[in-house]
């Protein structure tokens, strides 16, 4: 029986993770718009894909995926596009002519990331009001003339009813975790942070988020410097293609020497290695659409500190699988990260909770066994 040909439409950049779980299940081609400042896929795929690279103009490359869609019509089966902006509106149109069936594939809260741009004036990222008003009016459009939603979160299945859509919206949290990887380690903890050349003698804290409005950095950041100016000294370790930015935050901050930042590695042994020599992972968002960073710290057994916002409040909850602080509140994240680490049984335990919690919801190979059956002929 031959592969269902899945063609899948990237406005803004994907993981590879997301990428490699498709490409095992379907015979897939990717068209993404080109970043100059990014890539289109996080890291180079090991699985077989034909990519497609459409204009950087968000409004030139959804004119090119209307047009790739109909001269590829008879080359698939179904068609995936992430968000719900231009992309999406012109393959939804697209879709309707050649008459296939297609999904949005919604990971993050537009509007609301968006929204940070205009709080916080972040350097390259100004916030416009034609923008905004334009991706609401993009966003109903889209609910109305689509198909369905594959959603990571109930907070993001809220988002896009919150659209006007009566569109049918399927929470399916791809990429998921693979809880074979990201497990527990077997070895000392000082084995592994002498892989990792990270300090012996004292606390290693993961961030491992982009640099972006969203993301909070800046919380973080002053939350270390609290800690410092309280007598504890943490260790920031942080991998994402920003984090010359985030060094450079760390300065403004004043604590540069502690942070130690590099690129993103390559999901897998090295990123879970990352989470087990750790005591911490902490992630700050300000929105977010679910957050799988906390996750893949939980499938490790790492307990977890986070924002209380978004989809993040339906996997961490406080004192049960995690630990919670009020958005944006420098002090009570220092006062968060004091407490795990002084209350070390208590937050492994909630930590223990945690991976069942991935295991029972978000495993890798039930996630995307999950989505097989939504795009199955009959779905």
């Amino acid at each position: 029986m031959s592969r269902l040909r899945l063609t899948f439409v990237v406005e803004s950049g994907t993981d590879v993770r997301l990428v490699e779980g498709f490409a095992d299940r379907f015979e897939l081609t990717i068209i993404g718009r080109e970043i100059s400042s990014g890539v289109i896929i996080s890291q180079p795929p090991d699985a077989p894909i034909e990519l497609v690279t459409g204009p950087e103009s968000r409004w030139r490359f959804g004119r090119f995926v209307r047009r790739e869609l109909i001269r590829r019509s008879n080359q698939t089966d179904f068609i995936v596009v992430q968000g719900y902006g231009v992309a999406a509106l012109a393959a939804n149109f697209a879709a309707r002519q050649i008459r296939k069936r297609c999904m949005m594939l919604v990971c993050s809260p537009v509007e609301e990331y968006y929204i940070e741009r205009k709080a916080r004036h972040f350097p390259g990222k100004p916030f416009r009001l034609r923008e905004i008003a334009a991706l609401g009016v993009i966003a109903r459009i889209n609910a109305r003339v689509g198909q369905r939603y594959c959603v990571l979160s109930n907070h993001l299945g809220n988002t896009v009813r919150a659209h006007g859509t009566h569109l049918p919206v399927h929470v399916v949290p791809i990429y998921g975790v693979d809880t074979s990887r990201f497990r527990p380690s077997t070895l000392d903890v000082r084995v592994l942070r002498e892989r990792a050349a990270l300090p012996l003698n004292e606390p290693v804290i993961f961030f491992s988020s982009r640099v972006a409005p969203e993301k909070d950095s800046e919380t973080l950041l002053a939350s270390i410097l609290m800690l410092r100016q309280s007598g504890r000294r943490v260790t920031v370790l942080h991998r994402s293609g920003g984090y010359r930015d985030f060094v450079r935050l760390a300065g403004e901050a004043g604590v540069e020497d502690q942070v130690i930042a590099t690129d993103a590695v390559r999901p897998g042994e090295d990123l879970a290695g990352d989470y087990q020599a750790s005591d911490i992972c902490v992630q700050a968002s300000r929105a977010e659409g679910l957050g799988f960073s906390v996750l893949e710290a939980l499938a490790c057994e790492i307990p977890v500190v986070a924002s209380s916002t978004g989809g993040l409040k339906e996997t961490i909850v406080d004192g049960v699988t995690g630990f919670t602080y009020p958005v944006g509140n420098a002090r009570m994240l220092a006062d968060r990260i004091a407490y795990v680490l002084d209350h070390r049984m208590e937050a492994l335990a909630a930590a223990r909770r945690g991976r069942q919690m991935v295991i029972e919801r978000f495993e890798a190979n039930a996630v995307f066994d999950a989505f097989e059956k939504l795009v199955e002929p009959d779905a």
